[in-house]
């Protein structure tokens, strides 16, 4: 049997097996540490093997999807649904602190960058769309989930100026490198400014900034899993989203196709996050800026617990679209809010009915729902939203939602 060594920030903490199902058993020095805490909520901290489902929900999350991950398997020469072989070749570098090698293969020591001319950084995002991850590139094992284009890099000021360089050996990257894909011109635009409206209206959201690579715009996303060093470095912080924690393969993201409701989101917060009543709150607001914003896509996979400082927490928000801004996207909601399948029935009545199934009481919701709305629609009369492009920015969508919805709560 294969097998492939789990590290967390470089220390080995189990072994992964390439059985009939994939197999994963924590080191017992790991599980001896006075530090130690478990890869996710479905693999807790014990000497017994894990198998099937809970492993290929947890491992399986690291790896990007549909179209890029097809192309990945091609280029590698394996099989599109094989994770083992797929975390095997690219799963140096992956979301959080994990990284996977080869059981007899010891951990790079060494920290190094490449970096980019202008003309080469813009050759690498011309050719991302074919070659995700820049995968059987010398000295590149990356790999972070999801079905965009994207790339981890680092990022580093010259004064007035911002170089990018590729992470060689076990360097962190500090930032994902986002090009926009040519079938959804001006999504760069849109989510640079759903995240900046998202900080500046008091949520926790990733800081992203907007940029031309060559002709292409891009979005440059500081990681919130990197923690800054005493020594000028960065340090992996783990997570895990919320189908990771639930079990569930990243093909049962969306409610409809068997995923997560928000019932099972608030249900996994209280029950994992070291906060709760705080976390809570957190993720019913973000579920309310969604809906106001028009993001359809607030799938499972866009919701992560952060561990840091012995804890878990939300993770920042991240990956925040207007996809009204795009009318041949479905406006299907990714989970029901209430009885409502569609950015176009929300209502009052039915964050009334969530905050049933949420266990928490209406009247404290429906106030911090109409308090949203309101910093939502000063900021747009305003246009004070700092560093972004207005030019695609889906202001109009969004302030007619937001004023709707306090029409219907009589505000």
């Amino acid at each position: 049997m294969k097998r492939l060594a789990v590290y967390l920030n470089g220390e080995r903490v189990g072994m992964l097996g390439d059985a009939d199902e994939p197999v994963f058993t924590y080191e017992a020095g790991w599980l001896a540490s006075a530090f130690a805490y478990p890869l996710s909520r479905q693999l807790p901290l014990r000497g017994d093997e894990f198998s099937g489902r809970v492993v290929r929900g947890f491992f399986g999350g690291l790896l990007p999807e549909a179209e890029p991950r097809e192309r990945i398997a091609a280029i590698l020469g394996i099989s599109s649904g094989n994770d083992f072989a797929m975390l095997e070749r690219i799963g140096g570098e992956c979301a959080g602190a994990v990284s996977l090698l080869p059981e007899n293969q010891a951990p790079p020591t060494s920290h190094g960058l490449r970096w980019l001319e202008p003309d080469e950084l813009a050759a690498i995002i011309r050719e991302l769309p074919r070659r995700p991850l820049m995968v059987g590139e010398e000295g590149l094992r990356l790999s972070l989930a999801g079905a965009q284009s994207k790339l981890p890099v680092v990022v580093a000021a010259e004064g007035d100026e911002q170089r990018i360089a590729l992470p060689l050996g076990d360097s962190p990257s500090s930032h994902i490198l986002k090009p926009e894909p040519a079938r959804f011109p001006g999504l760069v635009a849109n989510e640079s400014w759903c995240l900046a409206l998202a900080r500046n209206v008091g949520l926790p959201a990733a800081e992203a900034r907007a940029c031309v690579i060559g002709q292409t715009p891009c979005l440059i996303v500081k990681r919130y899993d990197r923690q800054p060093t005493d020594e000028g470095g960065a340090r992996r912080l783990h997570q895990e989203d919320f189908c990771q924690a639930m079990g569930l393969p990243p093909t049962r993201k969306y409610q409809q196709e068997g995923g997560p409701s928000l019932r099972d989101c608030f249900a996994l917060i209280r029950e994992w996050s070291s906060a709760p009543v705080l976390d809570i709150l957190g993720f019913l607001d973000a579920v309310s800026f969604a809906a106001i914003i028009g993001n359809a896509d607030a799938h499972a996979k866009n919701f992560s617990f952060l561990y840091a400082n012995g804890t878990r927490r939300m993770a920042p928000l991240y990956d925040q679209v207007c996809t009204l801004a795009w009318p041949e996207l479905s406006r299907s909601l990714s989970m029901k809010i209430g009885s409502a399948g569609s950015l176009a029935e929300v209502s009052p009545e039915h964050f009334k009915q969530l905050s049933a199934e949420a266990k928490l009481g209406w009247p404290m919701v429906r106030e911090r729902l109409a308090n949203l709305c309101m910093k939502i629609t000063g900021f747009i009369q305003r246009a004070e939203i700092p560093g972004t492009p207005v030019e695609g920015a889906p202001a109009d969508h969004v302030h007619q939602r937001a004023e709707r919805m306090l029409r219907l709560l009589g505000r």
